[in-house]
């Protein structure tokens, strides 16, 4: 009966074992330790308005943007100040790494300061566009709870202040991207604002 039971509780270590096999975290890459932190906080969790959450992002989306920096073709105002001198020597493997250490992180908790008038506008706008201004609904690629897939960056917990400005950029065309300078060169300087209070408020 003891040789059972414990073939029992063996099996059942075993089937723990090999469902948890693939969830473990990826390695810190060293460079995340010693320079991304600085700006980004630890595990991604910026507590600067001015630099993204990058905690629980799309892993394309990630190795895109560092590519992007480092052969200069972003090139937004912040993307210069501080990203292209950051990425400007990354090799392809260490991006890869970088852009799943950050995937595997849990996402940032959202945003307790919001205004409720400006979220409930913004959450309006985000899951309907803004038919009038021929701004299309932006759930329909950033995801129904704004998690992002794969090419499109989750934006769910981002911060505000961040969001606003890179809604500027696409709008000024500072940062090179049709599809989304297309998407918001309606929307008023107030949209941005209620838009990106829900993205924060997630």
């Amino acid at each position: 009966m003891r040789s059972i039971a414990a073939l029992s509780v063996a099996a059942l270590l075993i089937l723990g074992a090999s469902a948890t096999a693939g969830t473990t975290s990826p390695p810190e890459p060293n460079i995340v330790t010693d320079t991304c932190s600085q700006c980004h906080g630890n595990n991604g969790i910026s507590s600067t308005a001015w630099f993204p959450n990058l905690a629980a992002q799309t892993k394309t989306y990630l190795e895109t943007q560092l590519k992007a920096f480092r052969d200069h073709t972003r090139a937004d105002h912040y993307a210069k100040a501080y990203m292209w001198t950051m990425a400007g020597t990354l090799p392809d493997k260490m991006i890869k790494e970088i852009a799943e250490y950050y995937k595997a992180q849990q996402p940032p908790k959202p945003s307790s300061n919001e205004d409720p008038a400006q979220v409930a506008a913004g959450k309006t706008i985000f899951e309907k566009g803004i038919a009038s201004e021929n701004v299309p609904a932006c759930g329909a690629c950033h995801g129904a709870n704004a998690e992002g897939n794969t090419m499109f960056p989750r934006l769910a917990g981002q911060h505000r202040d961040y969001l606003i400005a890179q809604l500027h950029a696409f709008r000024d065309m500072s940062r090179n991207n049709a599809i989304m300078s297309a998407n918001v060169k309606q929307m008023t300087d107030q949209q941005m604002r209620e838009v990106s209070a829900y993205l924060a408020s997630l």
